[in-house]
């Protein structure tokens, strides 16, 4: 045996981050969001299709909330490499009945397009969104980002742009070597000078509150990178907490946002209520 990442061979790595493969109704529990999705998108007050940017997935889907509120953005998951925003449209039941607006944003997928070009595709949106969203009702200077998995990746990667004072990052994957040296990789063709600038856990944390989301039965690298990235966030003083989800695995954590009464739903809608940030935040030292 060959050990590539932390005493693991490369089957064992590759198994250690591949969570369609550890869930075994991961297809069945994903159909079944869909169908949620679907449901959410036809409301009436939803606009679908806004368009941020000119590639062709650079378009978000936004759900006014009843009344003027904060405005969460999600990320979508799926490896940066597959998935799309309108599968987790259902998720935005949550945050909506507790007063938050919701945007889901698509971006282009690798491939076709690099990590470093897909957050920088991520943070336009949020841009466009400040710009937009106060005429449907947000607060745009109360962003709270969010995302799953490689959403949960990009989460991180935003917290610098204007109008967001929080993140809350679900399932996520924050030092990308062990991705650079998986199965993973085939398609994101990253290279070892890539990995340092795109791996939040090895950049300075940015000053602003995080929540780190992560589900108890996931994957045990999954669960560590969420708790070491947290970790090294402490001794630099950047604000935020830990949310381990007892006993929900990588796709059933979506359930606790999805749900008015779920812990993630409601640490949204805690972090919304923090009082925005003046000017570009400075990095924990």
């Amino acid at each position: 045996m060959t050990a590539v990442y932390r005493g693991m061979d490369q089957a064992a790595l590759d198994a250690g981050y591949n969570n369609t493969l550890a869930v075994h109704n991961s297809a069945e529990l994903m159909a079944g969001y869909g169908v949620l999705s679907e449901q959410m998108r036809q409301s009436p007050d939803a606009k679908i299709g806004l368009r941020y940017g000119p590639a062709p997935r650079n378009l978000i889907d936004y759900l006014p909330a009843a009344e003027p509120g904060p405005l969460l953005v999600f990320i979508h998951g799926g490896y940066w490499q597959a998935r799309a925003k309108e599968d987790f449209t259902f998720l935005a039941r949550g945050p909506l009945a507790l007063g938050m607006h919701v945007a889901l944003v698509g971006y282009t997928l690798a491939p076709e397009a690099t990590l470093a070009t897909i957050a920088r595709e991520v943070r336009a949106s949020i841009g466009w969104l400040r710009a937009q969203a106060g005429a449907w009702g947000a607060d745009t200077d109360r962003i709270v980002v969010s995302g799953w998995s490689a959403g949960g990746h990009l989460t991180a990667m935003c917290m610098e742009e204007p109008g967001v004072i929080a993140g809350l990052a679900i399932s996520g994957v924050y030092d990308l070597e062990p991705v650079r040296l998986s199965y993973l990789n085939a398609k994101l063709k990253l290279a070892g000078p890539d990995v340092k600038p795109m791996s939040p856990a090895l950049l300075p944390p940015v000053a602003r509150s995080m929540t780190i989301a992560y589900g108890t039965a996931e994957l045990p690298e999954l669960q560590r990178q969420s708790r070491e990235f947290f970790a090294m966030r402490q001794p630099a003083g950047a604000p935020g907490a830990l949310l381990p989800l007892d006993g929900r695995h990588h796709f059933t954590v979506l359930e606790d946002l999805a749900s008015p009464q779920g812990a993630l739903a409601l640490a949204a809608r805690q972090l919304g209520t923090l009082n925005p940030s003046a000017g570009t935040p400075a990095r924990a030292r």
